[in-house]
């Protein structure tokens, strides 16, 4: 079963707008600044792959994905927790219209 084109749709700007406040959050800024930095020197040494520069680069470099992972994947677990909840209360009210307000399709007449 393949979602809605407007569901599709929302869920592309949810993860847009998430994705871009995640970029913004404090912690996510400074370590791309550090990473930054780290890259810079990182070309200030001719033999990049054996200096100390390359390793601390590539360790702010992980640690930023890594954080920004975390952060997309806890939104992403609130995101899906209010779906399931907000489809089960769908489920549960038509199940209480439809036992309120029974159709004629539901009591054939004799």
């Amino acid at each position: 079963m393949r979602f809605p084109l407007w569901c599709q749709k929302a869920l592309q700007e949810r993860v847009d707008c998430v994705s871009a406040r995640i970029a913004r959050h404090p912690d996510i800024r400074r370590l791309r600044e550090e990473e930054d930095k780290a890259f810079q020197q990182l070309f200030a040494n001719m033999d990049i792959v054996r200096s100390p520069e390359f390793s601390e680069w590539e360790d702010k470099h992980h640690c930023k994905h890594a954080l920004v992972n975390e952060h997309l994947y806890r939104q992403g677990l609130q995101d899906g927790i209010q779906i399931a909840f907000a489809l089960l209360n769908m489920l549960d009210i038509d199940e209480t219209e439809r036992d309120l307000y029974p159709s004629s399709a539901d009591n054939p007449k004799d």
